[in-house]
């Protein structure tokens, strides 16, 4: 089954670290062309959060670009998102998705809060 599994999401204070990982089963990361991070807070629409290229090049949405970095390991057929400095307006839920064809994982919860 070709499917995306997410975790690491959880709850942390604002100032912290999470490291959210994507493991792609029945697919191999390797022959993905392109991987997204895309979250949707509560009440709010789904947005784009970064995205890296099969050749490792990365792009990041301007309200998380120095405090986030995406990266894939080809080799474990993960793909991962490192989060610093998180603020409570990064309380969402995180997807992996490839982008083409189109396939998203279920999602995993962060919560920054105090």
């Amino acid at each position: 089954q070709v499917q995306l599994v997410e975790s690491g999401g959880g709850l942390v204070q604002p100032g912290g670290s999470l490291r959210l990982s994507c493991v792609a089963s029945g697919i191999l990361l390797l022959n993905i062309n392109a991987m997204d991070w895309y979250r949707q807070a509560p009440g709010k629409e789904r947005e784009w959060v970064a995205a890296v290229s099969s050749g490792g090049d990365t792009y990041y949405a301007d309200s998380v670009k120095g405090r986030f970095t995406i990266a894939r390991d080809n080799a474990k057929n993960t793909l991962y998102l490192q989060m610093n400095s998180l603020k409570p307006e990064d309380t969402a839920v995180y997807y992996c998705k490839r982008q083409y064809p189109a396939l998203w994982g279920q999602g995993t919860l962060v919560t920054v809060s105090s």
